[in-house]
Order: structure tokens, then C-alpha cells, then sequence
């Protein structure tokens, strides 16, 4: 199985009239996911190589059940779409936008816990989602996943979301479903939202765990690995050498003093019984031996 998206689901592509909608949504379809419209206020009755283009999230939904968003619009734009989307009542949404202030991403994740509790954001500022073989929504290399499972991966870089896929798929290692939830403060999704869906999924056998320093995200998945996750998690953590209070690639990659370090991470996580990897490679490694011995 895969989790929160698989061949069935019927994918809007939020601003696919724009130059990076249009590049990613067409490499999307390419890849075989379902999508079935856009969305370009003021640009509804057109198309984008035969995809219908709609004004609104709901007159797409009406017309084709949308199950999904993928939302590649600028940063003003993008928080007013997600809650569009949630509006509409659109169970997924998948935003890659990145530079949101922190402000307005911290309010549009109340919104959606307090009115729209039914819809899962992924993201902002992620690669999005892909279940190989299924359904690819974002900036996700099909070429570099292999379907088949019986791995689940979750990273905050994106980045690291690409190598992991790449290593494992080297050799010759499947995944279920790789998700990219973003590196910024407020992610709509968590490692432990994650953690739980890779538990409950018949499928997802084992599960890779990248992390990178800023923010208590790593610290609370090894809570949740340490009480609840019966299946084994090889798990690394990005920014061992990062000065204090520098930010690191992503706005939630920043340490504050001892809190949010590569170094406290890892140890929480190697705690809580995650074999804890020093460097990208070797959690690929360590993947491909305990599948192995699965």
C-alpha cells in the first residue's frame, strides 16, 4: 500500500497556468498521477495541454472529485490558495512555495486545525509527495524512486528526500511512500503524522527518518518511536558542524543555543532505539541491511 496518496487520486494543480504549475504539474502527469484540472483565477475555460483550467478549487472538485491540490504559486499567493483549497473541502493539499512568512503560515495552520481539521496540508516549502509507481504530486524525480516497497521515507530537505530515494533505489531497495513535509516553523504535516501513517500501513515494513537541525520535530518523532512505532526506523539528522544560532538552508534550521542540535537530536533518536546514521550514505546502507535481516 501507499499512504496518503495512490493511483486513484485526482490531482489540482493550483497556478498550472504559471511557468513552474505548468512545468511540474505536466512532469506530474507525465509520471502517471491523475491530474485532472488547474486552477488560475480569471483564467477558467482555458486548458494547458487538453487539462481544464478552472476560475476556483471548487468548480475543479465539482467537475472532477478532486482528491488532491498541489499548490505552485508566489508566497503572497500561496496561503490564500491552501485555504481555498481546504474550502473547498480538498482532503490533501501539497504547497512547495516557499519564502511564506513565518506569520502567515503559522496562521493558516490554525485555520486548518480549527476549521478545516479534514484536510491535510503538506508543506509549505516541500518536494511533495510520491508513492513509486502510484502518484507523484511535486518536484519529486520520478526516475529516481522505485515501487514496491517495503520502505517509507520522511525528510525535511528536500534535498536529502532526492539522495535517500536515489540510494535506497541503487540498491535495489522499494518505497511505499517518500514524503517531504518541509524544513520552515510551521509545517502543515509532522514526522509523527508521518510516523503514524507508516505504522498503520500493511506495506511499510521499515521507515527512513531524515531530519536537520532547529525546532523540537526530531525530538518529538523519537517520543512517539520510543512509546508507539513497533517497526524498526534508520533515521539521520542533517547540520552536525552548524554553528549556534546561524540558519541553515531551511527558516525552521536554526540553533538557539543547546536546543534543536544535529548532535541532541541524534541522541534522542538513538534513544528511543532509531538506528541513527552520521551521514546520508550510510542510512542508506544501514536501510539495505535491516531490510535484509526483515
Amino acid at each position: 500500500m501507499s499512504i496518503f496518496v495512490d493511483e486513484k487520486t485526482r490531482v489540482a494543480v493550483q497556478g498550472l497556468t504559471g511557468s513552474q504549475g505548468r512545468f511540474h504539474g505536466l512532469r506530474n502527469r507525465a509520471y502517471g498521477t491523475r491530474v485532472v484540472a488547474g486552477v488560475t483565477p480569471g483564467k477558467g475555460g482555458g486548458d494547458v495541454e487538453g487539462i481544464a483550467v478552472y476560475d476556483s478549487v471548487k468548480e475543479a472538485k465539482a467537475a472532477h472529485g478532486v482528491d488532491a491540490t498541489f499548490v505552485a504559486v508566489p508566497p503572497m499567493a500561496a496561503p490564500a490558495a491552501i485555504l481555498e483549497a481546504a474550502e473547498a473541502g480538498v482532503p490533501l493539499v501539497v504547497c512547495i512555495t516557499e519564502h511564506i512568512p513565518a506569520k502567515d503560515e503559522a496562521l493558516v495552520a490554525a485555520r486548518l486545525r480549527r476549521d478545516f481539521p479534514s484536510t491535510r496540508l503538506l508543506g509549505p516549502n516541500c518536494p511533495g509527495i510520491i508513492s513509486p509507481g502510484k502518484c507523484n504530486i511535486g518536484i519529486t524525480s520520478g526516475d529516481i524512486a522505485l515501487p514496491g516497497g517495503p520502505v517509507g521515507i520522511v525528510s525535511r530537505s528536500g534535498t536529502l528526500t532526492y539522495q535517500a530515494l536515489h540510494e535506497l533505489s541503487e540498491k535495489g531497495v522499494g518505497q511505499t511512500t517518500c514524503v517531504g513535509i518541509g524544513g520552515d516553523p510551521v509545517p502543515g504535516t509532522s514526522f509523527v503524522d508521518v510516523l503514524e501513517a507508516f505504522e498503520a500501513d500493511p506495506e511499510t515494513r521499515a521507515v527512513m527518518l531524515i531530519g536537520e537541525i532547529g525546532g523540537e520535530a526530531e525530538e518529538l518523532a523519537a517520543e512517539y518511536i520510543a512509546s508507539k512505532m513497533r517497526k524498526p526506523v534508520v533515521a539521520y539528522v542533517a547540520g552536525l558542524t552548524a554553528p549556534a544560532g546561524r540558519k541553515m538552508g531551511h527558516a525552521g534550521a536554526i540553533v538557539s543555543g543547546s536546543r534543536g542540535t544535529a548532535q541532541g537530536k541524534m541522541d534522542a533518536l538513538a534513544r528511543a532505539g532509531a538506528s541513527v546514521a552520521s551521514n546520508p550514505t550510510e542510512a542508506g546502507e544501514l536501510m539495505v541491511d535491516l531490510v535484509k535481516a526483515l
